[in-house]
């Protein structure tokens, strides 16, 4: 049974757009959508709203939305599953976290969703920091082939992305391989079906407490 919002009524139409300007913080997203080019017709931003979804299938001719969200019952979704179905844009619901490292099925499903998606695509979690980084990185990785030091960038302060967090574990991850790899050449998924071990890298990671105060009960990320 799904969880997300039933907008078939005009009342609760109303009441999801309320709760996605509101509740979802999407008036901030209004004005700000954190939108980039990834480059191979791939783009990352936060949270599009429907009038954002329509803008950018007409200025890049969107054929696919990867929301990193999973479904959720916030207003937001409801209202971007229907863009979506009325545009004809693929909608794919992968749903990805900021404060552990991936899972390797996670990992997997994501270089099959690349090699399979409909571009131009965009990306996006609900600020367009933290997962769409993790998203756009492994974007570059598995489907552009960069390395993995340049990806990281993905990761980066200029998304409001904050390393000194408990997000910083995404940064964590791919730092693990990169320090792997320079000890003796290893694939990035040889590395991650091999060698990565999830639980022993979160309890690796240390957090700096006030940054991770800031991010989750300040900027209230999920």
């Amino acid at each position: 049974m799904s969880d997300e919002m039933d907008i078939s009524r005009p009342v609760m139409r109303v009441r999801a757009w309320f709760d996605m300007q509101l509740v979802d913080h999407g008036c901030i997203r209004a004005v700000y959508n954190n939108f980039y080019d990834l480059g191979g017709g791939m783009y990352r931003s936060s949270q599009p709203s429907p009038a954002q979804i329509r803008k950018y299938q007409q200025r890049y001719g969107l054929r696919s939305i990867i929301n990193l969200r999973g479904v959720h019952g916030y207003g937001s979704y409801a209202l971007e599953k229907e863009a979506c179905a009325q545009l004809g844009i693929a909608l794919h619901d992968v749903k990805l976290y900021s404060r552990t490292p991936p899972e390797v099925e996670e990992v997997h499903a994501m270089k099959d969703l690349f090699e399979r998606l409909e571009f131009p695509a965009l990306l996006h979690c609900k600020s367009g920091a933290d997962r769409a980084g993790l998203g756009a990185a492994l974007y570059r990785i598995l489907h552009l082939g960069h390395r993995v030091e340049d990806a990281m960038a993905e990761l980066d302060w200029k998304y409001g992305h904050f390393k000194q967090a408990r997000t910083g574990v995404l940064d964590f991850f791919f730092a693990s391989y990169v320090a792997r790899n320079a000890q003796s050449p290893i694939g990035f998924m040889e590395w991650v079906d091999t060698e990565y071990n999830r639980l022993e890298m979160e309890s690796r990671f240390r957090e700096e407490g006030w940054a991770s105060l800031i991010v989750d009960k300040v900027l209230h990320r999920e």
